[in-house]
């Protein structure tokens, strides 16, 4: 087996979950999310654009790992469950106008004499259909179905000392990331070649350790471009006098540490430079005071009061809980730190505090991952917190090509 954490606790999230799902009157668990499937069994390979899931009942003491006959292999390799309890449907079930793997998994589950019972489904997750609902609905007509979304998301909030050290290092890696992407840029040079630099050194990681690909690629908007936060890289040159923002993330053994910088190109203009001291001011504000026992909509009224006092409202959430995760989101889909949110902070939580301002033509990020300890919080990567100034260009000759 090759697993990242010892047995005993997987055993103990699994033991949590049953806990959970008792609470919930759920008796059999369908997990179609592959961060809550690596979470409870180690399982970690990119077959989750087929159908997948790992089946908890809650008085079997193995889950049931149900996929790809190509994939089962896998599971063999990289769970702690039994053989017997890895279970492949063929091939012909994938990507087909009349087969479909849950009316495999309906079949398994009604022999197995759970077809009756009350199973939870991740109705909201992005690896859970429509189509498969129906399905099993169809095929465990006498079941009754609930929602179990977050179910497994809420025992994954607080993490164990093992997966603080995981984030630990991909806090390394996200801080050589970012170094690495932030020294390419110069007017002239091109968005994508920073992408590559970033994504080189997300992988290559250090001598020690190596990282993994990301649940998001990095994210890169320059010039006007900043005042849409969500956009990745182009072939497009950076302009001289103007800003790009960089959000990225570290990742080891799927476990994210984001890191978002504001990159000005050249002399940083007279707002530019009030934003990024209105935004470093509110981080520090929220981080030097959260502690166990606050709450997440506590956390934001901290932001909101640093910010207004400067004449700035922020429309979207200041941030989320964050960690194991697979593409498309590396956030957990849990708690987030914005108005109404009651979660309590525990020690071990993990969250990325992103407090980005956008605007119509531009806007500002600097961001931090922070775990609550036992009486406040701690960064985990060591970036400096402030707007980074590139004032090197390349040499553009009249042809428009670097010199």
């Amino acid at each position: 087996m090759l697993l990242p954490f010892d047995i005993l606790e997987y055993q103990n999230r699994l033991k949590e979950t049953k806990d959970r799902m008792d609470e919930k009157g759920i008796e059999v668990l369908l997990i179609t999310d592959p961060a809550n499937m690596n979470y409870l069994s180690g399982y970690d390979a990119w077959s989750f654009y087929v159908h997948q899931m790992l089946v908890i009942i809650i008085d079997e003491p193995q889950p049931i790992w149900i996929g790809r006959f190509q994939d089962a292999n896998g599971a063999r390799v990289k769970t702690w469950i039994y053989d017997e309890n890895i279970i492949s449907y063929p091939d012909y079930y994938v990507h087909s106008s009349v087969y479909h793997p849950m009316d495999f998994i309906s079949e398994i589950l009604t022999q197995i004499g759970q077809g009756n019972r009350h199973i939870g489904v991740e109705m909201d997750h992005y690896y859970f259909t429509a189509m498969s609902l129906d399905r099993l609905k169809r095929g465990m007509p006498n079941a009754k179905f609930h929602d179990a979304s977050v179910l497994v998301n809420r025992v994954r909030m607080i993490k164990s000392d093992q997966e603080i050290e995981y984030m630990k290092r991909a806090a390394t890696i996200a801080d050589l990331a970012m170094t690495k992407g932030v020294e390419s840029i110069r007017a002239g040079g091109r968005e994508c070649d920073t992408a590559a630099e970033i994504y080189y050194h997300m992988v290559r990681g250090t001598p020690e350790f190596g990282g993994e690909y990301p649940a998001i690629v990095p994210l890169l908007p320059s010039g006007d471009h900043t005042s849409i936060p969500h956009l990745t890289w182009t072939d497009r040159p950076f302009l001289e006098n103007s800003a790009v923002i960089v959000e990225l993330a570290g990742c080891y053994k799927r476990y994210h540490v984001p890191l978002a910088r504001t990159v000005s190109v050249g002399e940083p203009s007279e707002k530019l430079n009030h934003l990024a001291a209105v935004v470093t001011e509110g981080i520090q504000n929220v981080l030097q005071t959260a502690k166990p026992g606050m709450t997440c909509s506590d956390l934001e009224e901290i932001w909101r009061k640093s910010i207004q006092k400067h004449g700035f409202e922020k429309e979207s959430r200041l941030g989320y809980s964050v960690g194991l995760n697979y593409p498309p989101d590396w956030g957990e889909h849990t708690a987030s730190i914005r108005r109404g949110d009651t979660t309590v902070l525990q020690p071990n939580m993990t969250f990325h505090l992103i407090p980005g301002l956008w605007f119509d033509h531009d806007g500002i990020e600097i961001s931090e991952t922070f775990r609550v300890t036992e009486t406040g919080t701690e960064r985990f990567t060591t970036y400096p917190q402030e707007l980074i100034v590139r004032r090197d260009p390349y040499n553009i000759n009249s042809n428009g090509q670097i010199s």
